[in-house]
């Protein structure tokens, strides 16, 4: 029978030749991630043995990863209070993949799992977020999970009845314009489908643009595909898959590059051409409510996100500095920017472009996700209009609901945060 890419993925986690769409399999899991939310998996995990008699333990440390990302560091007693419990769990468990509030390896979790290269192509990888999506980019099937799942999953090293999705072919062909990234090609797929138009499938990224893309696009694309409603998204391992891992990520154990059969069956195949797409921007309150950047154009910007697990990779930074550097912020507008993780902030810092940024009146942040959600740095008062380049944008995202929040990518950010309203990264002079 022929099969997709995550047809094959799941059907070798079970130790099988095909999977079939819809059939309820139970996949041995490759890497299994949490966050700070990772002390409510503790709790939930710890509970499966009470009156066995028997330790907590769990299936094989070194394929759990926890990262500190989301309110780093600590915004209250509560949260260093988990992180505290978290830290005692991993010393006893002897999590190796542990990514404490640290300068010299820490950073977002979406980020850290390929830069660190813990991600593996035909793999299967759960994580408690929602964008464990993004590691599709490196061909895994990657998706996210409940602390109760993922408690089961550090008991028995398998997840529990894994329906086999169908899988929807994205192709997308042709050459993005300058100023055009790949949050561009994600939004504007999201509109065509909309939030709920990719429920319980997959979104597997095939064509030209996608072959001539890099990782850090990839995983733009892949952490995104969760706002369509998908359960993951995944670009088939490739030459570029192998080039990230050997020469970004220092992997170097055999990669098992798995693509799907030519005759493989799609339950749907969208089209985009990239050389005809403009801006996109997400206007508010809903992710899929997708514009054309003419169409919102001189909207009153307060303030403007750059960063986040979606567009913190040293890509982005560098294309917003390449616009913002030599010019300053509009008055009136404030600009953040999160790198994804250290080691970007590293990188930006020793290219200059940091400075750039700052000498143009950004308020560079520690990496983390807390002005996405709105959890920690960043909020917005009642009234204010943000701009980011994150990957949410209903009420209440960045904190407060008497706000509203549009997406957009880097270059766009950046043009705007010159103008201080929405702007064309095209038009000439930005």
């Amino acid at each position: 029978m022929a099969q997709t890419t995550v047809q094959k993925i799941l059907a070798k986690a079970v130790g099988r030749a095909e999977v079939e769409v819809g059939e309820v399999v139970e996949p041995d899991v490759s890497l299994a991630m949490s966050h700070e939310n990772g002390a409510l998996v503790i709790n939930q995990f710890c509970e499966i043995y009470q009156g066995t008699g028997r330790e907590p333990k769990v299936w094989d440390p070194s394929r759990i990863a926890i990262i500190f990302d989301h309110r780093v560091p600590a915004e209250s007693a509560k949260t260093a209070t988990n992180q505290k419990l978290i830290r005692e769990f991993v010393k006893a468990q002897g999590i190796a993949k542990f990514h404490d509030v640290r300068a010299d390896q820490g950073g977002i979790c979406h980020q850290i799992l390929p830069e660190y290269g813990y991600i593996r192509p035909g793999g299967v990888v759960v994580g408690t977020d929602s964008h464990t999506t993004s590691h599709g980019a490196l061909g895994s099937f990657a998706f996210g999970i409940g602390a109760t799942e993922m408690a089961a999953v550090w008991a028995l090293g398998r997840m529990l009845n894994v329906e086999v999705p169908g899988t929807i072919r994205v192709e997308v062909d042709g050459k993005l314009s300058p100023g055009v990234e790949p949050k561009d090609i994600i939004l504007n797929l999201i509109g065509t489908l909309t939030a709920e138009g990719a429920n319980f499938r997959v979104l597997e990224f095939h064509g030209s643009a996608i072959d001539a893309m890099p990782t850090s696009g990839r995983l733009t694309l892949c952490n995104m595909s969760v706002e369509a409603g998908a359960t993951s998204g995944i670009v088939p391992g490739d030459a570029e898959t192998v080039r990230y891992l050997r020469e970004e990520a220092g992997v170097m154990d055999a990669l098992d590059l798995v693509t799907p059969d030519a005759d493989a069956q799609y339950v749907q195949t969208v089209r985009v051409d990239a050389s005809t797409l403009a801006p996109q921007i997400a206007c508010p309150h809903t992710v899929d409510n997708v514009k054309g950047v003419g169409a919102v154009e001189g909207t009153h910007i307060d303030q403007i996100v750059i960063g986040s697990c979606t567009n913190g990779r040293l890509d982005d930074l560098l294309a917003a500095a390449g616009i913002l550097k030599g010019r300053k912020v509009a008055e009136g507008t404030r600009l953040l920017v999160f790198p994804a993780s250290w080691k970007i902030y590293m990188q930006a810092m020793e290219a200059g472009i940091l400075k750039d940024l700052i000498e143009a009146g950004a308020v560079v942040c520690n990496p983390g996700c807390g002005p996405c959600l709105g959890v920690h740095q960043g909020a917005l008062g009642d009234g204010e209009v943000a701009l980011a380049t994150t990957n949410r944008n209903f009420k209440g995202r960045m904190g407060n609901p008497n706000a509203g929040v549009y997406l957009c990518s880097p270059s766009t950010a950046a043009a705007s945060a010159v103008s201080g309203v929405i702007t064309d990264p095209r038009k000439e002079g930005v």
